[in-house]
């Protein structure tokens, strides 16, 4: 007999909205962090928080979900209307229509609902004012889609659905990582194996939620599906997500689906460490290069920065920026666009050169100087 209907792999907002989802149901839930507690909650600890859904304006998002802010906030904020056509539209744009219709809609269709579920298990939302808005004449104009986050970003949501699954009654494991997926003759799964501090065992259980991220810490698998120079890449977030589950899933014949040849690529400090920075988090990434140039150790432009919003162009950018020489870019801004920069231009930790002329900056990078001057 087993002591859980339900375990859940993982330990990020996928895995955590899943517990809470099979715990309402009456499922008695045991939850696996293959990380220590104190590297929990995936990569979804390293993200913003930031989420996309239908809605139609300010006054209608303030009804369900943001339904902390107060008239004051509502009225200097300016919130386009986000319906489920342009939703549709700019995933198939981004996508380059690849997307499958059937789970675009559901997608598209259920994100209001996620978001208003997520709320009434005491996960709180505020508009993304740092990052996805400009103040022009006293009111908070937001632009991109992606305009609501969870209060503290990607490490709060996590905490937020950390304390509501114990509150919920959910087990966790931490540093305890699936490796094997068990079946009977009649291929249902009957249980798993796990890799706990004490060495290996196998839990009975009748459902396997695997939640675990993909394979961007596994160099070999990076190199394998995304091709050659990945494995030099930094990762954002987590050490630990190894692709674990997709091996798993795959042992016992899931059926390969989707795009394994891409992924989401950011441009991000070079200066980072080679994993995730717990106090640092996201603000490695460099965002605001539709306000200045890109160019290469060439000197070289090589994308259209101002293409579009950098909600449609930053992950294909930085695909770009890992085909360039030594992996490498380099964003120049000049004094008129300094304070339209995002927060992440001014951590401590940033990388920077400031000149007085397009020659010495050039000096200051390495670059040859007649090349960027001819550039610019």
């Amino acid at each position: 007999m087993s002591d859980y209907d339900v375990v859940v792999v993982g330990a990020g907002n996928a895995a955590l909205s899943a517990a809470m989802a099979a715990r309402e149901n009456g499922a008695r839930v045991l939850i696996l962090e293959k990380a220590s507690e104190e590297e929990r909650g995936g990569n979804s600890y390293f993200t913003a928080g930031g989420f996309r859904f239908c809605h139609t304006g300010i006054d209608d998002v303030a009804t369900d979900v943001l339904t902390d802010l107060s008239p004051a906030e509502r009225d200097q904020t300016v919130l386009p209307v986000h319906d489920r056509e342009i939703f549709y539209e700019v995933l198939m744009k981004v996508t380059h229509h690849q997307s499958d219709e059937t789970m675009a809609w559901q997608l598209i269709d259920g994100s209001r609902q996620a978001l208003v579920w997520l709320r009434s298990h005491g996960i709180r939302f505020i508009p993304m004012f740092g990052r996805q808005s400009f103040l022009i004449e006293g009111k908070h104009q937001f632009y991109g889609g992606v305009n609501i986050e969870a209060v503290g970003g990607g490490s709060g949501l996590v905490e937020m659905e950390l304390a509501e699954v114990n509150r919920m009654g959910c087990h966790v494991r931490y540093s305890t990582g699936a490796t094997r997926l068990i079946q009977g003759k009649d291929r249902r799964i009957t249980g798993l194996e796990v890799r706990g501090p004490e060495g290996y065992e196998t839990i009975s259980v009748p459902a396997v939620v695997l939640a675990c991220g993909g394979f961007e810490s596994n160099p070999e698998m990076r190199v394998r599906y995304l091709g050659q120079g990945w494995d030099l890449c930094r990762v954002r977030g987590t050490r630990h997500n190894m692709g674990d589950g997709i091996r798993m899933a795959l042992e016992i014949g899931a059926q390969p689906y989707g795009n394994w040849s891409g992924c989401h690529s950011v441009g991000w400090d070079i200066s980072a460490p080679p994993y995730g920075d717990r106090f640092v988090l996201d603000n490695f990434q460099k965002h605001s290069y539709p306000w200045g140039i890109m160019v290469n150790r060439r000197g070289e432009r090589f994308v259209d920065e101002g293409e579009d919003v950098r909600n449609h162009t930053y992950v294909k950018f930085g695909r770009e920026i890992m085909s360039q020489p030594f992996r490498t870019a380099i964003q120049i801004f000049d004094q008129k666009t300094i304070p339209l920069l995002r927060d992440e231009y001014r951590i401590k930790q940033v990388t920077k050169y400031t000149a007085n002329t397009i020659e010495e900056l050039a000096g200051e990078l390495e670059i040859n100087p007649q090349s960027l001057k001819a550039t610019v």
